[in-house]
């Protein structure tokens, strides 16, 4: 999956330094945990943009709700792929290396998520854009299916394209009879 492989190479490593056959983080202080959640964030958002962008161009033909509960489940195993995949990039060398190494060895340790909520990143950018053009009508779905039915749209309550005459249309009631004729 590309958004796994962006992720590894835009993400900075965490460097580990063996000791005992253990892995201590070479420098408690350093960012590059917190960066690997940022990276991940910031390249899941990226392409929950352009989803939701491709889910809201396509629905005018599949329909809104299908489309946006597809994109959104979809956006979120793409992100559990992505995350599994930079994960797996590496590892194995890793664990050579915690084998192979010895103390005082620098190696770098796989990508590894901490924040595990930046997962969510892809499926809510990708249902916030999809409602953002949706409410913004960009493409001017609304205006076309109100022509395609006959309805300019231009009319409120009680204008001459109101349709009524149903059973609760209370204006259109006559008077002094019953609506549904029970009564005598």
């Amino acid at each position: 999956m590309p958004i796994g492989l962006l992720w590894v190479a835009l993400a900075p490593r965490t460097a580990y330094q063996i000791s005992g056959g253990k892995a201590l983080l070479a420098d408690p202080e350093a960012g590059t945990l917190i960066a690997a959640d940022g990276w991940f964030a910031v390249v899941t958002a990226a392409a929950g943009l352009l989803c939701g962008v491709a889910a809201y161009l396509l629905a005018g033909r599949l329909g809104e709700f299908g489309m946006l509960a597809g994109t959104a489940v979809g956006a979120g195993a793409a992100a559990v792929v992505a995350w599994r995949l930079g994960h797996v990039i590496g590892l194995s060398a890793y664990h050579h290396a915690l084998r192979a190494g010895g103390d005082g060895t620098l190696v770098r340790a796989p990508l590894a998520l901490h924040a595990f909520g930046v997962v969510l990143a892809w499926p809510l950018t990708a249902a916030v854009v999809f409602g953002l053009l949706e409410a913004l009508d960009v493409a001017g779905r609304e205006s076309r299916r109100r022509l395609a039915a006959g309805d300019p749209g231009r009319g409120g309550a009680g204008q001459p394209d109101q349709v009524g005459g149903g059973q609760f249309d209370l204006e259109a009631t006559p008077t002094g009879r019953d609506v549904d004729r029970r009564e005598p």
